[in-house]
């Protein structure tokens, strides 16, 4: 079996002494392919730095996350530019809308969001979505951006049936499924259940999110088969059949060689 982790934090300070023991027992599990989204500029250079020491397993994102907008955004994605042309580039991402701990730059993300799924768009690249108490203004915009052409994953997705289904209509989307589906209060596992299998791909968001029975204990990409049987397991199909379906769509969806 092989699997694709589409979204992990390998630069991450967490993994600052051992990012390539972290890769190899990923590689040990069956990941293939490790897939790092950037946040922004502060860790940027480390992210493309660890990328380059692994050309073909580990594959670069660029974006500014919505946690990370403020009043300079427009100075944040201008230095993005000089990265555009990077050809490893596999998506614009994490982007979106986040307003958890507040909206005070409510404004500023939706203006920084719609930038960002432009620039996919002209760069005919998806975008890999973070998105947390915001989905009214998320679906919102994508109307509004629905001539685009969107693809992309809402990554670590905690949203409904009903709000997997409303997005279909506006795009090429699909869901990013993690350790949350293996805690015991999860309210994910109904939602997964009815997500057809060809709409998922795996991820940790390592070192966050730690699936069962290591949950309290830094995430990592060797962790992905557990995630793996527990959507086995809710699909009510084998392991394989979940990482053969979930690899092919990763591959599809960031062109992945």
């Amino acid at each position: 079996m092989t699997f694709i982790d589409t979204h992990t934090h390998l630069y991450d300070e967490a993994f600052s002494e051992d990012a390539a023991q972290a890769i190899a027992r990923g590689q040990a599990v069956g990941v293939t392919k490790f897939l790092q989204p950037d946040v922004d500029s502060r860790e940027r250079e480390q992210m493309f730095a660890l990328v380059d020491q692994y050309p073909g397993v580990l594959y670069p994102m660029i974006g500014l996350y919505p946690g990370s907008v403020e009043k300079n955004w427009q100075e944040e994605l201008q230095t993005m530019e000089k990265w555009l042309t990077r050809s490893d580039l596999v998506a614009v991402g994490e982007i979106g809308l986040d307003y958890h701990y507040g909206a005070e730059f409510a404004q500023e993300q939706k203006e920084a969001f719609r930038v960002q799924l432009e620039m996919a768009a002209r760069m005919d690249l998806p975008v890999n979505i973070h998105l947390r108490e915001a989905t009214e203004d998320f679906i919102k915009i994508l109307e509004e951006c629905k001539h685009l052409g969107l693809r992309g994953n809402l990554h670590a997705y905690s949203g409904s049936y009903e709000t997997f289904c409303r997005v279909q209509r506006l795009g090429d989307w699909y869901v990013g499924i993690g350790g949350v589906v293996t805690f015991k209060k999860a309210t994910l596992a109904e939602v997964v259940k009815k997500i057809p299998l060809d709409r998922i791909v795996l991820e940790t968001d390592s070192p966050y999110l730690t699936p069962t029975p290591y949950r309290g204990q830094r995430n990592e990409s060797a962790y992905i088969p557990i995630i793996a049987a527990k959507v086995a397991e809710l699909k009510q199909v084998s392991v394989e059949e979940v990482a053969e379906v979930t690899t092919h769509t990763a591959e599809k969806l960031f062109s992945l060689k």
